[in-house]
């Protein structure tokens, strides 16, 4: 048995493993499309079931150990992933292409995050009812889910795996990871560190491969919850599969994330909010910016300052100082990007921006706004790129209308400084994320995160302390003694 990773390979059970009966596959840098990562094995279903298996010997075990040494192991992790902080940047960057410092921040924040869900593992899950019988007491206490599947996107190939890792490693479940194919060695380099933390042989298995191998871990009947990030047809199709054996989904599904500007907005903070959300990580967030929408006479001015704003921008290899956009992740997500773009010119969007210092490349593409309205499908349609929309409206109500007007409900953001527009922000808006005065994207840990409509439907949130609800079941016990002898 080895405990070194190779440079890219499964983790199924303790034990790294090269076997690739789908082949070997090559990750790709996005900025350096001549200088590849390295190679990795692709596995089969096989692969899948194998991971499953070692999850299901090991959870027990795991469950057994107690709230205080899983927690133990946790913030070791959490002391790793601080001192591996440029290791795994570097790695971030070369696979997804975003700048490194942006990387370096998903690593810090993996660190807290594991001290944070260490240190909820130590705090009561129990409640005390009443009860009309005397001497009973009704409790309620909570137990691992089980054997839990993580299927993660490569857009945050740090953060969004912890935000699903670390809570169900901290309520005792064993854990399945089918990370992106485009990020499978970053993936590595964490399932290595949490086996050098102290993460027993099983409890936590990585498989590499295409999505076919995250099928299977979801049709897998002994898997008792699935947490997904990716696209809304898949999470369609993950959550009628395990629902139907009555298992659990927690799903990120996307969105087309509103930012209504007010005529009273200070409008320095809208516009960096603004540019930042819609093109920071170069558009790649499913909390990007997406509608930029003007209430009355700020349109203008709010243009002319955002095309500043997109103009100025640095774009270029994110291992390189300066920088502050990287490229798109792949050459099939320029295209798609591209694409998009091409059909709104197509239906009329009047092009405000183009940025001028994005250089050549097969993933690089210039952050662009357009000015629009409703007929664009591009107002109406998820791109995952550095692309967004100025949209104008004359009143209050037509722009919160516009704003709600979506399939999606992840989050949205207001400028304004009127009390009244922001309790009606807060209450009005379909999003399971509001930002007032703030950019459509970003987080804390401590919070919970999640859509509405077709960004989460129902399903449960990530993050902060209602994470416990997806990765425990809770039981009601009613307790009384009997009469002593």
């Amino acid at each position: 048995m080895t405990r070194t990773a190779p440079q890219g390979a499964h983790l199924i059970g303790g034990d790294w493993s090269t076997d690739a009966p789908g082949g070997t596959a090559v990750s790709q840098n996005p900025a350096r499309p001549d200088e590849p990562v390295g190679e990795y094995p692709l596995g089969d279903s096989g692969t899948a079931s194998d991971a499953v298996g070692a999850a299901v010997e090991a959870q027990a075990s795991w469950r057994i150990l107690g709230f205080g040494g899983r927690a133990r192991i946790m913030e070791r992790a959490a002391v790793l992933f601080d001192e591996r902080a440029d290791e795994l940047a570097l790695m971030c960057t070369m696979e997804e292409g975003k700048t490194l410092a942006e990387s370096r921040g998903e690593a810090v924040l993996a660190a807290e995050t594991f001290r944070y869900q260490a240190g909820l593992a130590k705090t009561s899950t129990e409640r005390i009812f009443p009860t009309n019988n005397p001497g009973e007491t009704i409790r309620t206490v909570r137990a691992p889910l089980g054997v839990v599947g993580i299927v993660t996107p490569w857009n945050f190939p740090i953060l969004i795996p912890v935000w699903k890792i670390a809570p169900a490693l901290a309520f005792g479940n064993a854990v399945i990871w089918k990370p992106a194919s485009n990020t499978p060695l970053t993936s590595v380099a964490i399932a290595r560190l949490l086996g050098d933390a102290g993460v027993p042989a099983g409890v936590l298995n990585l498989i590499l491969g295409p999505g076919s191998m995250g099928g299977a871990v979801v049709a897998d009947e002994r898997v008792d919850g699935v947490s997904f990030t990716g696209s809304v047809g898949v999470g369609r199709q993950i959550r009628d599969v395990v629902t139907a054996r009555n298992g659990r989904v927690q799903l990120e599904l996307g969105g087309h994330n509103p930012c209504i500007v007010f005529g009273d907005a200070d409008l320095d903070m809208a516009v960096a909010a603004a540019v930042g959300g819609a093109m920071g990580s170069t558009g790649q967030k499913c909390t990007a910016t997406r509608r930029i929408i003007a209430v009355g006479d700020i349109h203008d001015e709010l243009v002319d300052r955002l095309v500043a704003g997109v103009q100025n921008l640095v774009v270029g290899d994110g291992q390189a100082a300066g920088v502050g956009i990287g490229p798109l992740v792949s050459p099939g997500a320029r295209a798609e990007v591209s694409e998009a773009v091409a059909q709104a010119r197509s239906e009329g969007a009047e092009t405000v921006a183009v940025n001028g210092t994005t250089p050549d490349g097969p993933c690089f593409y210039p952050p662009t706004l357009f000015v629009g309205g409703t007929d664009l499908t591009i107002t109406r349609e998820e791109v995952f790129g550095p692309v967004s929309t100025v949209m104008r409206v004359d009143t209050e109500d037509e722009a919160f209308a516009l704003a709600n007007d979506t399939e999606f409900g992840l989050s949205a953001s207001v400028f304004t400084n009127d009390m009244w527009k922001i309790d009606r922000a807060v209450h009005e808006l379909q999003a399971g994320l509001i930002k007032v005065n703030g950019p459509t994207t970003g987080s804390e840990i401590h919070a919970p995160f999640g859509g509405e409509k077709n960004s989460s439907g129902h399903a449960a949130r990530e993050q902060g302390d209602t994470a416990q609800e997806f990765f425990t079941r809770t039981r009601t016990a009613y307790v009384k003694p009997g009469r002593p002898r």
